[in-house]
């Protein structure tokens, strides 16, 4: 069945679906890419992605097809799914499933046969775009009607859509050691799977939960965790963790080191295009070293609004973004 991407600067990429389809079936979002070679089920099932429509940049996707161990979430959070070339024929001795299987399962619409290095391209030179992912045959002033009227990232909490309806537990696997309430603005799995290998008890609590019941939990530290959407707008948790800096050691990862600097007194922005890949150099400026790591985010810290008493632990070395930030006196800090 025909498929197409529509841009709010009306761009337009025809392809064919390979995912879920319905009459008249759309779904909008934020395009974004990701240049990672595999991990596209870790991907399609980060809570970070949500209210967005990924492209992946490797030309062959689904080679290895799709299993429950890798993933991130329980549902997938993405809005819309595009590649070069869709690979049916799938093999590897840890999949249950194919990928076209999997988006089916979940609703996600999904497009192949695109040029994905033209609209990377076109991502970079633009900046993020809105856009709409059509299945069928569409109406293309109706489609742009859509994507106008779709909001923008800026200004959007979408941590209320992810985050936890209520506390639970993740045992430290072995010796507990220590004590660790997690705020979840959209957490990946194997972060807590990777802080329970290190002997801590994790307490997954809702991202609006008070401070004071935060505190009540008695915890050896506080972690803020990944999430979707524009970190200014997620103002309750700015407040909550403003509250709890110097009472406990806290620290964050990716929306959680945004909302973390916020609550210091900094300032965020987005990026043209966000950092979405599996090679990203980073510098950490208190060894010197260069670290290849994974990213996945569309904000960063505005380093010229950090406090005195901030200092910047990690940049990004294709851009000189901040990447991390670490406070002078307390044993607070993020990347």
């Amino acid at each position: 069945m025909l498929g197409q991407i529509l841009l709010e600067d009306d761009s337009v990429f025809i392809g064919q679906s390979f995912g879920y389809e319905g009459d008249n079936l759309s779904r909008m979002g934020e395009i974004v890419f990701n240049t990672s070679m595999s991990g596209y089920q870790e991907i399609l099932t980060d809570p970070s992605y949500s209210h967005q429509i990924v492209a992946m940049t490797y030309p062959l996707i689904g080679n290895y097809g799709v299993n429950q161990e890798d993933l991130e979430s329980s549902k997938v959070h993405l809005a819309g799914f595009i590649v070069r070339e869709y690979q049916s024929n799938y093999s590897n001795f840890r999949s249950e499933q194919s990928l076209k299987d999997f988006l089916i399962e979940h609703k996600i619409p999904a497009i192949e046969g695109i040029d994905t290095r033209r609209l990377t391209r076109h991502v970079r030179e633009k900046g993020a775009l809105r856009g709409i992912l059509a299945i069928g045959n569409w109406d293309e002033e109706k489609l742009k009607d859509k994507v106008r009227k779709s909001p923008l990232m800026e200004g959007l909490n979408l941590v209320d859509s992810v985050t936890t309806q209520s506390q639970y537990d993740y045992p430290a696997n072995g010796r507990k050691q220590y004590h660790v309430v997690a705020m979840d603005f959209g957490v990946k799995t194997n972060i807590l799977r990777m802080l329970t290998e290190r002997n801590c008890h994790v307490t997954v609590v809702p991202a609006a939960l008070s401070s004071n019941r935060i505190m009540a939990l008695s915890p050896d530290a506080l972690f803020l965790s990944n999430g979707p959407g524009d970190p200014a707008a997620v103002d309750y948790a700015i407040q909550t963790i403003s509250e709890l800096i110097g009472k406990i050691p806290i620290f964050g990862i990716c929306l959680g080191h945004q909302i973390l600097a916020l609550a210091l007194g900094a300032k965020t922005y987005k990026l043209k295009f966000g950092h979405r890949g599996g090679n990203h150099p980073v510098q950490n400026l208190d060894t010197g070293k260069i670290e290849i790591t994974s990213q996945n985010h569309g904000f960063v810290v505005d380093q010229s609004s950090l406090p005195s008493d901030i200092g910047v632990s990690h940049i990004n070395l294709n851009d000189q973004t901040v990447e991390g930030i670490r406070h002078k006196n307390l044993p607070v800090f993020s990347v």
